[in-house]
């Protein structure tokens, strides 16, 4: 999805989402024909889907469970459910190119294995870029698609997560498992 199209909340752009509930909480996927544009976790169904309709505001949004079920929602619930590696799934979303360098480092991070932002900033040629490289982790549109809560602090802890410490826990326990 270009900047563009981002920042004016969709506007144009045709989204379909769905949502279900997994063992870590409910989910909501929202994609374009060209891949995942909004993966968002929590416990209240209705503020993760009113999340999704206030950030693409203007976009043509429309359920489509059937076909989202089909396509990822299915591989989501599988993989938080620990019975599945979560298999490569194309998304569409909105990034700078060092985000987008960022996000294709945390994508060839190893299930159950964890590293420091600072870790990531050296593997991308930016060894003095850590603050940027959490940051880029922060605003990832499309958690578990790329994962950024396989990135801790180098100081110890588990730092931050949009979808809160207890649920980046719980996806590093699960991964241990798969």
């Amino acid at each position: 999805m270009s900047p563009a199209t981002y920042k004016r909340r969709g506007k144009g752009e045709a989204i379909r989402y769905t949502s279900a509930n997994s063992p870590l909480g409910y989910l909501t996927i929202a994609a374009t024909t060209r891949g995942i544009c909004s993966v968002k976790l929590g416990d209240d169904l209705t503020k993760l889907e009113n999340e999704l309709r206030n950030e693409f505001r203007y976009a043509l949004l429309h359920r489509a469970d059937d076909k989202l079920q089909e396509w990822i929602l299915q591989a989501l619930v599988d993989y938080l459910s620990g019975k599945l590696p979560l298999p490569e799934l194309p998304y569409d979303v909105k990034a700078t190119a060092f985000q987008l360098q960022v996000w294709e480092a945390l994508k060839q991070i190893p299930l159950g294995t964890i590293v420091s932002y600072s870790d990531v900033a050296c593997a991308i040629g930016h060894p003095t870029a850590v603050r940027a490289v959490a940051r880029a982790c922060a605003t990832n549109p499309v958690a578990l698609i790329i994962p950024c809560h396989r990135v801790l602090p180098k100081t110890g802890g588990l730092g931050g997560y949009r979808w809160g410490v207890s649920l980046k826990q719980a996806l590093l326990e699960m991964e241990q498992q798969l």
